[in-house]
């Protein structure tokens, strides 16, 4: 499969609209940087959109999900079924990530990649199905080359529709059992860091678990050392088919020039591989919030990224980012709605 989109250029962020958005945050009704991170994120977005008043009206939320083959080395606090099982879930409204779609009007999908439970034909499922899982990294590389490839393009794919929904904002999230096991072995080969420091809990598993964790990666980076140079070849031997999909939605938002949106601690190690094929991918993307997962912290630095919650979130799917929409929109609101002094007729600063 060709691979060869992935060196076609970032779109440009439109320097007119956000010199202008910028302008008209200095002329609003409020002293200057007293709405903090709101006005910054408006700026951004108008940036991204090209318009000097941005919007986040229209949403789409996909979720990836794919199976692990590591799992079997004992990483997960929950069974390897969870993950079809979860796929059924968000099809029918009942997943954390459903309700929040469903309240903020976006349009939510899932791309089932492969897992070993097949959950079969579900409405607002798109089958992409690569393999029921990777192969245990522990032992072989993750993935083919083809794979791999198919992964990348399976996300490219979501944001061609989503572009064509006119999207605003794009949202990628994941659902793997042993995700985050895979999540840290890449950002210990991407950012050259003991698994001891990046492996966390996951799911929920105790400090013997992280222990055992984070000894099965090192296991993995032990084995594969030699071929965990290039992110592409960290996304084969360690990374998930999920994981690779959103790293290739990402890159794909920022060649079609769509602000991203990126979750938690999976979706921001996605995001750090996708900005390490493509740098200017770093201008398109703005980060919900920090995770209670340890490793995150980490990621977030290395991308100079400022998420604009923390309140302990770690559940994945999407549902950090989704939560953190509202303040988006609010940003946009503020920036959009507000009067200027001259028209509130207002004393300016002297």
């Amino acid at each position: 499969m060709n691979t060869d989109w992935l060196a076609q250029p970032c779109a440009a962020l439109n320097e007119t609209a956000r010199v202008a958005a910028l302008a008209r945050q200095g002329q609003l009704t409020k002293p200057p940087g007293s709405l903090g991170q709101l006005e910054a994120l408006a700026v951004q977005l108008a940036a991204m959109q090209g318009m000097e008043r941005p919007a986040v009206d229209r949403i789409v939320i996909v979720i990836f999900a794919g199976d692990h083959g590591v799992a079997v080395e004992n990483v997960s606090a929950f069974p390897q079924a969870v993950t079809g099982e979860m796929v059924k879930n968000f099809a029918r409204g009942g997943a954390a990530i459903s309700v929040l779609a469903n309240i903020l009007n976006a349009r939510l999908e899932v791309v089932n990649l492969g897992t070993v439970n097949d959950p079969g034909e579900w409405p607002g499922v798109v089958r992409a199905v690569i393999a029921p899982a990777t192969a245990n990294f522990a032992e072989s590389p993750a993935m083919t080359e083809i794979q791999l490839a198919t992964a990348l393009q399976a996300g490219c794919a979501a944001v061609l529709r989503a572009k064509q929904d006119g999207a605003h904002l794009f949202i990628g999230g994941e659902m793997g059992i042993a995700n985050t096991t895979s999540a840290s072995a890449i950002a210990c080969a991407l950012l050259q860091e003991s698994p001891q420091l990046l492996a966390g809990p996951g799911t929920g598993l105790d400090s013997k678990g992280v222990a055992h964790k984070a000894a099965v990666i090192q296991r993995a980076l032990e084995l594969h050392r030699a071929n965990l140079v290039q992110p592409l070849d960290v996304l084969r031997h360690v990374g998930g088919f999920e994981i690779a999909a959103l790293a290739g939605a990402y890159l794909a938002a920022a060649q079609n020039g769509m602000a991203v949106l990126v979750d938690g601690f999976i979706s921001t190690v996605a995001a750090l591989t996708a900005v390490r094929i493509l740098p200017d991918v770093r201008n398109w993307l703005l980060f919900a919030h920090t995770s209670a997962e340890p490793g995150h912290q980490r990621v977030l630095t290395a991308l100079d990224a400022q998420p604009m919650l923390q309140i302990g979130m770690r559940l994945g799917e999407g549902s950090g980012a989704a939560t953190a929409v509202p303040l988006l929109q609010l940003a946009c609101a503020l920036h959009n709605n507000m009067a200027t002094f001259a028209e509130a007729q207002v004393s300016g600063k002297l």
